[in-house]
């Protein structure tokens, strides 16, 4: 599992299950993408 940010957005890669289970931990920390994307701009 890999988790690539990029200056105007998110990449990731691996299986499935992990993307999936990785975008559920993320959820509990921010709302939307959009929210995610902003805070690693800063």
């Amino acid at each position: 599992m890999k988790v690539y940010r990029l200056p105007n957005g998110i990449v990731m890669s691996g299986k499935a299950w992990e993307i999936r289970a990785k975008l559920r931990e993320y959820g509990r920390t921010y709302r939307y993408m959009k929210d995610w994307i902003s805070y690693e701009r800063r």
